[in-house]
């Protein structure tokens, strides 16, 4: 049964923030682990890029199956009441999980130290999820041929189903990582998508998390300068995928993830830095002059399909 819950109430959740950070490779989005703090950060490294924090003293695990990524996900997520007995993130998903983790001293009470999951990365996550995906019955029709739009169904609708599983983490941050691929059409424009397999996914993500950032290395308009910075803020000129759900960062802010979220965190009114009138054009011109222009950059394509859905079994 459901209750109202007051402004006071809300307040006093411990709630944790679902951010999504994209950026080209090598701009150094592994590297804002040494950001956040030591003891309170579970690294989650999927890609096997931990050469880029190398001596990073804090905790990590290191999935290499789609199927080690949902037990994680029920672990730490809980078991999902709208699940189907022998569902993934079902009840007898969760005790199963919570057995096997026992047999490891693996423990919800180890667990408790952690308030924020370092996940690296998005794109790798949905690599091993394709993967598994090719080797179930939805990929093959019944002449044995391959099945690319049953792969890429599976695909999303299982992607969506652990992103929000893991969203269930109230009382933790969750940080993905994802390379930002680059198009440009026949006019030149250029369009920023998540690398991630699948279309579904690169169209829901935004909508599932709180904050999208775009890690990009930027040129100071005057002097050249280039710098790294998280742009947030998703009516940006550069046209890079942001969203910032708190209302409280600027467009752009530094790399430095902790400081970003204590930022985020505090008592001010959210949406205090929102303008909520309609500048004239002198205006805007001006303030397009004094912005930063992003530093050249360079990506890879990706490529998708559309899906459809049906129920996902325990993964096996």
């Amino acid at each position: 049964m459901f209750k109202i819950k007051t402004a006071d109430m809300r307040a006093a959740e411990n709630r944790g923030r679902k951010i999504l950070v994209l950026g080209e490779s090598g701009v150094g989005k592994t590297s804002l682990l040494w950001s956040l703090p030591l003891e309170s950060t579970l690294f989650v490294d999927i890609e096997a890029g931990d050469l880029a924090v190398e001596g990073w003293q804090g905790d990590s695990l290191e999935p290499t199956t789609w199927i080690e990524l949902c037990n994680l996900a029920v672990f730490v997520g809980g078991p999902n009441p709208e699940a189907v007995p022998g569902a993934v993130y079902s009840q007898g998903h969760y005790d199963a999980v919570a057995e096997e983790y026992a047999a490891q001293n693996i423990t919800q009470e180890l667990f408790q130290k952690y308030d924020t999951l370092f996940i690296d990365s998005l794109t790798d996550m949905s690599r091993l999820c394709f993967q598994w995906c090719l080797t179930q019955p939805e990929s093959w029709n019944k002449e044995g041929v391959k099945n690319t739009m049953g792969t890429y169904g599976l695909l999303g609708v299982s992607m969506i189903a652990m992103l929000k599983q893991i969203q269930k983490t109230r009382h933790m941050n969750v940080i993905f990582l994802g390379i930002l691929d680059e198009f440009k059409d026949e006019n030149g424009a250029k369009t920023f998508v998540a690398q991630i397999e699948g279309s579904k996914v690169g169209r829901e993500i935004p909508g599932i998390v709180d904050e999208v950032f775009t890690m990009a290395i930027l040129s100071h308009p005057e002097t050249g300068e280039t710098y790294r910075a998280l742009v947030t803020n998703r009516d940006n000129r550069w046209r890079f995928p942001a969203k910032d759900r708190s209302g409280r960062l600027n467009d752009v802010e530094e790399p430095h993830l902790g400081r970003v979220m204590e930022k985020m965190n505090n008592k001010a009114p959210a949406g205090s830095n929102l303008v909520h009138s309609v500048p004239s054009q002198d205006q805007t011109t001006e303030q397009d002059q004094g912005q930063p222009v992003p530093a050249e950059s360079s990506a890879n394509p990706a490529q998708g399909h559309a899906p459809t859905t049906s129920p996902i079994p325990i993964p096996r």
